[in-house]
């Protein structure tokens, strides 16, 4: 199976998980909750893995420390917290949609750790990229404008607020992409770099608990139970896949093959949760995921005829 295929089935669960967490939201429960119980329950499994194969924990080095802080602390528990948050916040759709700017965040940074030139064309795309994600939003924005004359701004800001901390995510995960890929070339497995990314942003969460105790004490046993299935499929499963992808292709390939998430994912939405979307929204999607597939298509160069 190809590097592709691979994350290919991991996005299918990742946009699988939507069905879950989105209603979970919208239940009662809370966005640090759901996050916290994944890495909990995953790391559990982890555990467990290391446990019966007698693995030893040689993840950790020196040159490993600050890439899982990266996808640790900012991609697996800020940056999930984030996306997790926004989906209550705002329209999910659009939500999941200004995650085709990733691959303009992990192409710029592939090519500036790599040291790569990054091409002219590039800055264009990434504009009519922008103009694409404005669209998107659009209706929310003239909704405001409409809210600050009549000096009612309060609902229109969450929604603000929701974009905000998806783009925020769009750039962790942009990051965690290109640190994993770093990862995975200093010899550590899948296993190896999932026990990374979820212990270091499990600590990544603890924070919280000395801030909001009660996210713990609160917790119904039924929602412990549905956090366990998406720590299952998107977060043990999901990420085996995506690691078992990531280590047999490049960076910029594997954000390419990322972007067939929220694609799955708004058809996930479609079918089940019937959120639709204006023709303004449609447009600025199909301009933003064009830009972003064209921001890594490679001219072909043109042929010389012999004289």
């Amino acid at each position: 199976m190809t590097g592709i295929t691979f994350i290919f089935f991991a996005c299918l669960l990742w946009a699988a998980d939507t069905l879950i967490r989105y209603p979970l939201l919208f239940g009662g429960s809370s966005a640090q909750q759901i996050v916290l119980f994944e890495h909990l329950m995953v790391l559990t499994v982890l555990i467990g893995i290391f446990v019966i194969q007698r693995r030893k924990v040689t993840f950790l080095r020196s040159d490993t420390i600050v890439p899982f802080i990266v996808i640790g602390f900012l991609g697996s528990a800020l940056g999930t917290l984030a996306f997790t948050e926004a989906f209550y916040l705002s329209n999910p759709t659009v939500v999941i949609l200004l995650q085709k700017l990733q691959p303009l965040v992990a192409v710029t940074l592939a090519c500036y750790l790599l040291k790569e030139k990054i091409n002219p064309r590039f800055f264009l795309w990434l504009g009519i990229a922008l103009l694409g994600s404005l669209l998107l939003i659009w209706p929310d924005l003239t909704a405001l404008l409409t809210s600050f004359k009549e000096g009612d701004v309060e609902h229109n800001n969450s929604s603000l607020m929701g974009y905000g901390l998806a783009l925020f995510a769009v750039i962790s995960w942009g990051s965690a992409t290109v640190f994993g890929k770093k990862l995975s070339t200093k010899g550590l497995d899948s296993i190896d770099l999932m026990a990374g990314r979820f212990s270091f942003g499990l600590l990544g969460m603890l924070p919280l608990l000395f801030i909001t105790p009660s996210i713990i004490t609160s917790i119904d046993i039924s929602i412990i139970q549905k956090v366990a299935i998406l720590a299952l499929l998107s977060g043990v499963l999901g990420m085996y896949f995506y690691y078992q992808g990531l280590k047999r292709i490049p960076a910029h390939w594997a954000t390419l093959a990322e972007m067939f998430f929220p694609v799955a994912a708004i058809f996930v939405n479609w079918l089940f949760l019937n959120v639709a979307m204006t023709e303004v929204q449609l447009v600025g999607a199909v301009i933003l995921i064009g830009a972003s597939t064209m921001v890594q298509h490679k001219p072909i160069p043109k042929q010389v005829n012999a004289i």
